[in-house]
């Protein structure tokens, strides 16, 4: 069955960096889009960032322009989103996503964190 965990959440301080991990399986993960989503406290799941099947497309919500990348690893069947000059309003649980003939796949997310 298909299964998407996240890693790499933490505890941060304004302006520093985290690295999140997303690995997939039970598909076939070349060819779906990956997408990295956030939920804060109190607000609603927000879309972050889309990767295309091979990488070379790339969406990012205006929040996170300049400051957030997604990649992806094939070969590895995982995803990842690299983030920089966190901000404190980036806290929030991050979530991979997967969508299937219509059907969304989630993980079970990792907090992150960023207070001084």
């Amino acid at each position: 069955q298909v299964q998407l965990v996240e890693s790499g959440g933490g505890l941060v301080q304004p302006g520093g960096s985290l690295r999140l991990s997303c690995a997939a399986s039970g598909f076939t993960f070349s060819n779906y889009a990956m997408t990295w989503y956030r939920q804060a406290p109190g607000k609603a799941r927000e879309l972050v960032a889309i990767i295309s099947v091979d990488g070379g497309t790339t969406i990012y919500a205006d929040s996170v322009k300049g400051r957030f990348t997604i990649s992806r690893d094939n070969a590895k069947n995982t995803v990842y989103l690299q983030m920089n000059s966190l901000k404190p309003e980036d806290t929030a649980v991050y979530y991979c996503n997967s969508r299937h003939l219509g059907r969304d796949y989630w993980g079970s997310g990792t907090q992150v964190t960023v207070s001084s």
